[in-house]
């Protein structure tokens, strides 16, 4: 808020009512419903609020988070590095929307397959990337496991490099801040892929699927999810004075939502004293949803679902986020390359999508520009 919004009021005056219009609004408003969430300080663990952070979930393409994890520790050990080329196999080039339709033989450097995966969140790529790391995407899928493991994220199980659904691939909001932090603290050279408004194959360019990126005071992180069964998931990152938070929302109902409850969740960690105790250590499993990974396919791709989604668009497409916390980008969106190596054949026309989960890429996937609603104070 500037001070000209207030310009009727001397300047103390003007703060103690931004202070306390803030505290009513983050009262006010539920952060995910009664879904799943969890909100770290990254450099204590402290684990500052959460709810149902046990239930079991399906990650969708928040396994990601997983699989980078996983090719940084080979990249630390020097088995790979940022400018391997990674090959394009017929199984990776078969893999369901979202994708990059890249042919099989063509190749990328490793640095632009990160770029690509955590900008569009392409299945192709983690396949590939999968592949080139552990010989074949079950080699990788193992050392994913493990290394989840390794970290202590015992209620988690991946099947897949890219968070297609299927039996066995399940996570919780403990679980992903807990690698979230990790990745924080582990490989700290590589938080530049996590903040990226976008990329260019040169043909095309590809904004971030992560509302929060220059629209949100200190946002640089982390990743977004969406499959039917699991609904929108978003992991967010914020850093203010040298102070990193990171939150988990899972279960949400559209694109507008997951953003303006992470937004939400992260502003009240900056803005709100926490009394607690636990650490993501610490913190005892409990409630119900542990035996089996919820499924809200009928709320999320239904009749039901679609309605709610068109209620958060206006007419030409655009999020009506509520929080009064995102911004509109205040400069056009970076695009950083992330393309094929030069010399190959041409890189495939945008074609579009059909998301994995039941929802046409113009609602999931071509995120436009969110619009902020007006604040009620």
């Amino acid at each position: 808020m500037s001070t000209s919004h207030f310009g009727l009021f001397a300047a103390s005056r003007q703060l103690s009512f931004i202070v306390a219009a803030t505290a009513g609004f983050l009262a006010s408003v539920p952060l995910a419903q009664a879904n799943p969430h969890i909100l770290v300080d990254v450099q204590t663990g402290r684990v500052l609020e959460h709810e149902e952070a046990f239930r079991k979930w399906y990650p969708a393409s928040l396994t990601k988070l997983m699989t980078v994890y996983t090719v940084f520790d080979a990249i630390r050990a020097g088995q790979i590095s940022l400018d391997t080329p990674i090959v394009m196999s017929k199984r990776a080039a078969a893999q369901p929307a979202a994708k990059m339709y890249f042919k099989p033989g063509q190749k990328l450097t490793l640095d632009s397959a990160l770029k690509i995966l955590m900008v569009k969140s392409a299945n192709d790529i983690a396949v590939a990337v999968a592949e080139a790391v552990g010989g074949t995407q079950e080699a990788f899928v193992t050392r994913m496991n493990g290394e989840a493991l390794k970290l202590g994220m015992t209620d988690s199980h991946f099947i897949n490099p890219n968070g297609l659904p299927g039996k066995g691939q399940y996570t919780t909001a403990r679980d992903l801040a807990v690698l979230t932090v990790a990745l924080r603290r582990d490989f700290p050279q590589y938080a530049g892929y996590f903040s990226l408004e976008g990329f260019t194959t040169g043909q095309q360019n590809v904004p971030s699927l992560n509302m929060l990126i220059g629209r949100f005071a200190g946002a640089d992180g982390m990743k977004t999810g969406f499959i039917c069964a699991s609904g929108f998931n978003q992991i967010g990152s914020a850093t203010r004075n040298g102070h990193t938070l990171v939150s988990v929302v899972l279960g949400t109902d559209s694109l507008a939502a997951r953003a303006d409850a992470t937004a939400n969740l992260l502003q009240k960690g900056f803005t709100t004293p926490f009394p607690v105790s636990d650490t993501l250590a610490s913190l005892k499993p409990y409630g119900q949803g542990r035996d089996q990974v919820a499924d809200i396919t009928a709320d999320i791709c239904s009749a039901k679902g679609a309605k709610i989604r068109s209620e958060t668009r206006d007419e030409v497409g655009r999020m009506k986020v509520q929080s009064p916390y995102i911004q509109e980008m205040d400069h056009e969106p970076q695009f950083v390359f992330a393309g094929l190596i030069p010399g190959q054949d041409p890189q495939p026309a945008p074609q579009p999508e059909k998301v994995a989960g039941g929802d046409t890429a113009g609602g999931i996937a071509n995120v436009p520009v969110p619009m902020p609603r007006p604040t009620s104070f």
